[in-house]
Parts: C-alpha cells; structure tokens; sequence
C-alpha cells in the first residue's frame, strides 16, 4: 500500500479486502469442482483403457499403456504400489489395477519386462 501512489481511505481498502477474498473463494470453488470433474474423467479414461486387459476372450489388438512402458524405461526398478501412484491409480480402483497387472504380465510374457514379486523392471 506504501507503493500506491494516491491513498486510500480505510474503509475502500476494507471493502477492496473483503470483496477479493470473496473473489478468492469463488476461484477456489470453481477450481475445486473443475478438480473433481477432471477426476472423474481421467478414471472414466483408466477404465476404458483397461477394458482390453480385462476380457478373457478379446478378439482384436491391445494398446498397451505408454506411461507404464515410460515408468519402466526411466526407472531401473518400480515397486508395484509406487508405480499405481505414478499412473495415479487409487487403492479403490480395482479394475485398473487389475488392467495395469495383465499389461505387466503381458509385457513380462513378451520379455520386455520382469518382476521380483513385488516389483517391476524394464529389461529391453
């Protein structure tokens, strides 16, 4: 306020208080809606994605996940339950998860990849 250079009086500056921080509110409402909404799309997105892995008799071809496959390659080792919060797969999501094990056994069974049993490398 010392950098202004006309001065305003007290109650203005209240008044300029009070309706940005209802501004921010709003903002942080606003954004938090956006936030669920986006949620709820990137899991409609896992689970369309997963539902090749999840068939047992699927006729056709599998896109495999391009984000598994950048985990395994940047990093030497991943552990099954950090690469799920990489791929921001929640404890609750059962058939991603599941879809993201037969893409790993999938990419195992290929040789491109290899388990200890609780975690995963890139072997290629």
């Amino acid at each position: 306020m010392a950098e202004d250079e006309e001065h305003k009086p007290r109650r203005a500056v209240i008044k300029e208080l009070e309706s940005l921080k209802a501004e921010n509110q709003t903002l942080r409402e606003d954004l938090r809606q956006k936030e669920a909404v986006l949620q709820r799309y990137e899991a409609e997105l896992r689970r369309y994605r997963a539902e090749p892995f999840q068939a047992d008799q699927f006729q056709g071809i599998r896109p495999y996940s391009r984000e598994i496959v950048d985990i395994l390659k940047t990093r030497s080792y991943v552990d099954g339950y950090q690469l799920l919060e990489m791929l921001s797969i929640g404890p609750n999501e059962s058939e991603a998860i599941k879809a993201v094990w037969a893409q790993l056994t999938e990419l195992e069974k290929y040789g491109l990849a290899e388990t200890n049993g609780k975690g995963w490398k890139w072997i290629r």
